[in-house]
């Protein structure tokens, strides 16, 4: 089978097969399966600022279509060499495995296919095909356990000259683990804060670190969209503060409101109630997350979800323009969504009194 369990993504990235053509990292931890997939794009030695040896897509953008995915796969490099077509943010899109399907069947030896996905079930086409294929792998990325916070803090500390106590490290452990990229943020902040020792103390850790431990894109984003403006902000402030990079805030968002836009179909054309229209949603909505699903489809109308797209692609666009101010446009675009959602919440609750 052409995949690795959770434990053994690490090992597998160590030492690629050379052969794969297809990788496919996808998983929950958007921080780890963005951390990993750079790892592997930059292991592959092509130069990562040459547009016509690495050509990066994301699936997130407008003009992403079915005809420009084959085009991009049947391209060959113009001046010969191997080339690298990077994407990003797939996930159900049948068009995306109908397109790795007919590329998989005859491998070219000149490209390598590197995707981007968030959490992907079983039955998902695309984790169905890489997982069958022969030059293909599938590499799932989950919250670290233990054993990889472990690593990443002795990695870190290690790289900054530092050894850390065992009680101290027993409390930074406790509040690492939700998300790699802000993980990895949280341990440079300390590695800068103890700069001049050669120990890190249990204060220095509770002095210098945030509990990033239950903080990711997904929870921030869930805040914007249930109107919950005061945890969306500090949240989000924590978020960035911690190293975090802002296009996986609006990379989460797009997904969501994606997910919002076509259950508000089977409401608006189907008559489903909300809860119905949750209950049969393909991929599943998690259990934890249905309740505020359907508060959500019941606060957002279909126009609303289609402007809070439009605006949201604006940000994509306005961050790759000024990546100077990403963390700033990213936040006003959250805050202005949270804020529409605790006026409809609000409004709400006037009309039911």
């Amino acid at each position: 089978m052409a995949q690795k369990k959770a434990h053994e993504v690490g090992g597998w990235l160590s030492r690629p097969d050379p052969n794969t053509r297809l990788v496919l990292i996808y998983g929950p931890d958007r921080g780890m399966v963005s951390e990993r997939a750079r790892g592997f794009a930059e292991q592959t030695g092509l130069p990562m600022a040459d547009p016509f040896a690495v050509v990066k897509f994301d699936l997130a953008d407008k003009d992403a279509d079915s005809g420009r995915l084959f085009d991009e796969i049947a391209a060959r490099p113009l001046f010969g060499g191997h080339r690298l077509l990077w994407i990003r943010n797939a996930g159900a899109q049948k068009f995306v495995a109908d397109a790795f399907k007919e590329m998989l069947a005859a491998p070219p030896d000149d490209l390598t296919v590197l995707v981007e996905a968030g959490e992907l079930k079983k039955t998902a086409p695309l984790r169905k095909l890489v997982e069958t294929a022969d030059r293909a792998m599938a590499l799932p990325c989950y919250p670290d356990e233990a054993r990889s916070i472990d690593a990443l803090i002795d990695s870190e500390l290690a790289r900054g000259g530092l050894s850390i106590d065992p009680d101290a490290k027993s409390a930074l452990r406790a509040a690492l683990g939700g998300d790699r990229l802000a993980s990895r943020g949280e341990l440079e902040k300390l590695v800068l804060y103890c700069q001049g020792s050669k120990t890190v103390a249990r204060a220095d850790v509770l002095a210098s670190t945030g509990d990033v431990s239950a903080l990711s894109a997904d929870d921030i984003v869930d805040c914007a969209i249930a109107g919950r403006v005061a945890a969306l902000d500090s949240r989000m402030r924590r978020y960035l503060a911690g190293g975090a990079p802002p296009f996986l805030l609006l990379s989460s968002a797009m997904r969501q409101f994606q997910l919002l836009s076509l259950l508000r179909h089977e409401i608006d054309v189907n008559g489903q109630s909300a809860s119905a229209a949750v209950a049969r949603a393909r991929p599943p909505v998690f259990f934890a997350r249905r309740a505020l699903v359907e508060t959500a489809l019941r606060q957002w109308s279909t126009p609303a979800i289609g402007q809070a797209l439009d605006r949201l692609q604006q940000t994509v666009l306005q961050t790759r323009k000024r990546a100077e101010l990403a963390g700033d446009l990213t936040g006003q675009a959250l805050l202005a969504l949270g804020v529409y959602a605790q006026a409809r919440a609000r409004g709400g609750q006037n009309r039911s009194r």
